[in-house]
């Protein structure tokens, strides 16, 4: 796979992960919380911005029905989706001043779009790529729209098996679309430790064939992290300035200090991921010379047999090697020897 030209960055398997903040409704309804959360994100280190753009018509339907008020053990429970959804949204007009305040901060600025209409206004400002939401997975038409205006597609897994992947995949390449991010995700929030699932992150580039990062929704920067080892190309978790702000995702979401710890350690895990094969960092070579080898133990005359006396396996590492070792024992000096020579093979008779 090639990398994905995301805005003036480039994001894939092997590079540094681009790493974003989910601002979501964490604004609360106030554009100056919302500039002071972007320059935040760049104090922090963080690549880029992630919006929300709906209508909340455009999501659900305005009812006091059952059916529209959400259940099933959540942080929300009991909030009509209508309202609910007024609460996350960004406010359109906020969009190209908050993205030409990123670009500023030479970081990357996108958007999960909710409807047609989205992706239509999303495009006319500029938006660097869209970002699927989970439970949008499932919307092929407004992944085939998006994917048609030949920008990046970020698609997050929420709820999503096998075949929904594929569908939502085999769209965007229907619209001649390959510049695709799937994000392992889980639609838990917050998502339980043993809920991660991670492994699935290789799993899902060897299947699809397609870069693959993660929308966290977890409580601290350990999937993140450990994301990271795995070779996510994109990590995505929600963004607050403080708490005690409240609103519908406060509870997931990383305050600064914590957002600093995440960057740093996701920063040094990449260090650490290194390169899966056999050859040695010249430290490793130099390092090489404290392992064991075979040297003379005791002064020797010529014609001695060499045996566990006389010759042995120890530190450093510029004699023999020890797997010579079957190879020399019983053998005999050619010439005289001084404990601590290094044995070599012409040596011995």
């Amino acid at each position: 796979m090639s990398s994905i030209v995301f805005g003036k960055k480039h994001i894939g398997h092997g590079l540094p992960a681009l790493i974003a903040g989910e601002l979501s409704g964490n604004h609360r309804g106030d554009f100056e919380i919302a500039r002071k959360s972007v320059l935040s994100m760049k104090e922090c280190g963080l690549d880029a911005v992630k919006i929300q753009t709906l209508k909340p018509g455009n999501i659900t339907l305005e009812t006091d029905n059952k059916d529209f008020v959400v259940g099933g053990g959540t942080l929300w429970d009991g909030t009509p989706y209508y309202n609910l959804y007024q609460d996350i949204y960004t406010p359109w007009e906020w969009t190209v001043p908050l993205m030409q305040l990123a670009h500023s901060l030479d970081m990357e600025f996108f958007s999960s779009p909710f409807g047609h209409e989205e992706v239509e206004f999303l495009d006319q400002c500029g938006i660097t790529a869209f970002k699927i939401a989970s439970f949008e997975i499932t919307d092929i038409p407004l992944i085939e729209h998006a994917a048609s205006k030949a920008k990046p597609i970020i698609i997050s897994t929420g709820i999503a098996g096998y075949d929904d992947i594929k569908l939502a995949i085999d769209a965007c390449r229907r619209m001649g679309n390959n510049q695709i991010v799937i994000l392992k995700c889980t639609s838990s929030y917050p998502t339980p430790p043993e809920e991660a699932n991670l492994s699935m992150i290789p799993r899902i580039r060897e299947d699809f064939n397609v870069e693959v990062g993660l929308s966290d929704h977890t409580l601290d920067i350990v999937a993140p992290i450990s994301a990271a080892v795995y070779g996510a190309c994109l990590i995505e978790k929600h963004f607050i300035l403080d708490k005690s702000l409240g609103g519908p995702d406060a509870a997931f979401s990383l305050e600064p200090s914590d957002w600093k710890s995440l960057v740093t350690s996701v920063r040094m895990a990449e260090k650490m991921r290194g390169t899966d094969d056999y050859r040695l960092t010249e430290k490793m070579i130099s390092g090489r010379t404290h392992s064991r080898s075979l040297y003379v133990a005791e002064d020797v005359e010529a014609g001695a047999v060499v045996n566990e006396e006389n010759v042995r396996s120890v530190r450093p590492g510029f004699g023999l090697h020890p797997k010579y070792w079957p190879e020399v024992k019983g053998r005999k000096f050619k010439t005289p020897c001084k404990k601590g020579d290094r044995l070599s093979l012409d040596m011995l008779e």
